[in-house]
């Protein structure tokens, strides 16, 4: 079939119509956080911006000082313009590892910087990249990324596109991105399936060293670890004080040693959850 030249511009208008139009650029003024949503294609890439962050500040996280002064010394110099390191945040649950990194972005931008903080949940880690090419126009902006709870299962190939971010390809990373991540597993990856490797693989080290390479990336490894009692209590006390919740030392350590004896747990969430239940029951909102 012979077509026109006019019937070719009617189909190759048509095709326009109903292919994406161009991804507009983010807008990283309208907030000081946002998530990325990414789209079946670029074009439906979407940041989301974040009114209002669920965090607690920075005085009330006990019991990890030195990884909170690691943590906020290290975000303050990417703040700066100056070189830092991407952070795994790694160690018992519940014992504030997104909670620092939520309040030190929090603390760097009280001290007068404005670093953006974008949260990518961790499906969509194969898709960094693009968000690294939005993040690498915009380069008077300073951008922390964060993956919560990270981790990768058997036969899950994500770990490679994380590791293709960290390092930056051709390109390099941004010098203006930077990645933070918290893990309840040192090397993001099961025991067993490390273990695995080693069993069945032609060359059982080198198969190991692709899977552990992956923490290698981040330069900043900070452990968390179980509290013990009294850290726990203190936890409460501090909590108690700062939301003006009035509670004998007497009666707090019974009831939050009650509590903690039916969690079956210690720890700072369960610390928080307490501290929710107790405020409940006195009637005082948790407002600072």
């Amino acid at each position: 079939m012979n077509l026109n030249e006019p019937a070719l511009t009617r189909i190759a208008d048509a095709l326009e119509r109903i292919s994406p139009p161009p991804a507009s650029p983010p807008d990283f003024d309208a907030a000081d956080a946002y998530v990325w949503r990414p789209g079946e294609m670029p074009a439906h890439d979407a940041l989301t911006a974040v009114a209002k962050v669920n965090r607690i500040d920075l005085d009330l996280l006990q019991g990890i000082d030195r990884s909170r002064d690691t943590l906020l010394e290290n975000t303050r110099r990417f703040a700066q313009g100056l070189p830092a390191n991407n952070a795994l945040l790694w160690g018992a649950r519940g014992m504030g590892k997104s909670s620092l990194v939520k309040a030190a972005h929090a603390q760097v931008n009280s001290e007068g910087h404005r670093l953006l903080l974008v949260e990518v949940l961790r499906d969509d880690i194969p898709t960094l990249h693009r968000l690294l090419t939005l993040v690498r126009q915009a380069e008077d902006k300073r951008v922390l990324m964060f993956c919560d709870d990270l981790s990768f299962d058997r036969d899950d190939t994500h770990y490679k596109s994380l590791k293709a971010a960290l390092d930056g390809g051709v390109e390099g990373r941004p010098t203006n991105a930077l990645f933070y991540a918290t893990s309840n597993r040192r090397h993001l990856m099961p025991r067993d399936m490390i273990e695995n490797e080693q069993r069945v693989g032609i060359n059982p080290g080198e198969a190991t060293e692709e899977k552990v390479s992956l923490s290698d990336r981040f330069g900043l490894w900070l452990g968390f670890h179980p509290c013990d009692q009294n850290e726990f209590l203190g936890m409460i006390r501090g909590y108690c004080d700062a939301y003006g919740i009035e509670i004998s030392d007497d009666d707090l350590r019974a009831e939050a040693i009650e509590w903690r004896q039916t969690r079956g747990a210690v720890s700072g969430r369960v610390a928080w959850q307490f501290v929710q239940d107790l405020a409940g029951r006195k009637g005082i909102a948790l407002t600072r």
